[in-house]
């Protein structure tokens, strides 16, 4: 079974009074220490040896830990305070021959860690980045994957407000190979962080996958953050998110139902935001349920966009919600038209198949990503084909129009309302986003 790194040398000087006698991951939520949580994490998914690089009081850690039994072998490696993530870890390195599995020690989180294993050893990696969308993503780094999760670019905060992209957040779990070891080259006059001075550089040079997850992975780094974590600890909240329980999903169309739909959209500055549009996917973050874009997009096939200009718009998309301090937890689309004898068309693309609506195959896709629950999810979008999407995909469906008279377009038994807002809201008055 693989190794685990736990980095927990750090000051927390952000939590003020908190860590001035205790490292944070001695900070107790639900009557245990961060250490603990993390630790009968690894233990549930077999771990059997964990390495805990302290730094900053690492003498409370290693009391804690002489005065606890945990099953399993630990070691505590003490290093200088001051000095940067990345060369903790390199200090490490003759414990570490295998590819190692590296947790930080102010986060909270609980994750299938076999299915990121089984994901890491599919990809055969050099490293693989655990990644989620959050609500705070201005002040994350940020991480551009391609549809086959191959990492392509890695931004450090701070980032010009401008550039748009993903929410796809560093979460702060990786899966690495001993290899990485060889890019850490210390400087005594630079802390080596892993996101501003390793990570751009390995990307240039290695494989490097990012494994997209909802499941709870938050820092508890600020005091509103440990507030926070705590509620939705006490909530059974961070437990629930694990992949290993069904979750449910409002699968969301994108022209027409999140944004303006002018015909063939394919410039991102025609991209914009439909009124009341943030309200409602703040009601559905906060009820549980996933918010899963699905989403035609044929002007790849005709020729008039590539796959890197929907991404472009998709990531404005994300700038526009998460600026407002809204989440999207996926975003599925189809690049495929099976109509042949446009000028400009892309044979690569003009084809029939299994994904573009009313076909299912990006729901089905969604459905084994997130383990969804389709007898317990819906559907929302502006057009007969979502609709037919959602009945093939066994999922319930609600119809938005503006138009009344585009109502009778889909003939279909379905709950019609004329913006996302009003079919949320009709959602949480019968009582489904509980």
């Amino acid at each position: 079974m693989i190794k685990a790194i736990i980095l927990a040398g750090g000051k927390g000087t952000r939590l003020g009074k908190i860590t001035e006698k205790i490292p944070k991951p001695m900070i107790k939520i639900g009557g245990l220490t961060i250490l603990e949580h993390q630790i009968n994490l690894l233990r549930k998914y077999g771990v059997k040896e964990i390495l805990i690089l302290t730094g900053y009081l690492s003498e409370v850690i290693e009391n804690f830990l002489k005065e606890s039994n945990f099953s399993v072998e630990i070691r505590c490696l003490k290093s200088d305070p001051a000095i940067g993530n990345a060369d903790r870890i390199k200090l490490a390195k003759k414990y570490l021959s295998d590819d190692f599995l590296v947790l930080y020690g102010d986060v909270m989180l609980d994750m299938d860690l076999k299915k990121l294993l089984d994901f890491h050893k599919k990809k055969k990696g050099f490293c693989t980045f655990v990644l989620h969308p959050n609500d705070h993503p201005y002040d994350s780094d940020l991480v551009e994957i391609d549809n086959n999760q191959r990492v392509l670019a890695f931004h450090p905060k701070p980032r010009s407000p401008k550039m748009c992209f993903r929410n796809l957040v560093n979460a702060g779990v990786y899966i690495m190979s001993p290899g990485i070891l060889k890019y850490i080259k210390s400087r005594q006059d630079v802390e080596l962080d892993l996101g501003k001075n390793i990570f751009p550089e390995i990307i240039k040079r290695q494989n490097i996958f990012g494994y997209n997850t909802p499941e709870y992975i938050k820092d508890m780094g600020t005091l509103k953050r440990l507030k926070q974590v705590t509620k939705d600890y006490l909530d059974g909240k961070i437990k629930k998110f694990n992949l290993s329980n069904k979750r449910r999903a409002i699968f969301l169309d994108r022209d027409g139902t999140i944004n303006y739909d002018p015909d063939n959209l394919s410039n991102i500055n025609d991209f914009k935001l439909l009124p009341n549009v943030v309200k409602a996917i703040k009601i559905i973050n906060s009820s549980g349920y996933l918010a899963i874009v699905v989403s035609n997009q044929p002007m790849v096939a005709k020729g008039l966009m590539k796959i890197g200009d929907v991404e472009r718009i998709n990531g404005k998309m994300e700038t526009l919600l998460e600026s407002r301090g809204v989440k999207l937890d996926g975003i599925y689309f189809c690049p495929h038209h099976p109509d042949r004898g446009y000028p400009k068309e892309n044979s690569e693309y003009t084809i029939q198949c299994d994904c573009r609506k009313p076909q299912i195959g990006m729901f089905t896709k969604a459905e084994k990503d997130f383990n969804i629950d389709m007898s317990k999810s819906w559907v929302i979008g502006d057009s007969k084909r979502d609709i037919i999407a959602g009945i093939n995909a066994k999922v319930k469906t609600i119809l938005v129009k503006k138009n009344q008279k585009k109502f009778q377009e889909c003939p279909f038994e379905t709950k019609r309302t004329n913006e996302l807002y009003s079919a949320v809201k009709f959602l949480a008055k019968i009582g489904q986003l509980k």
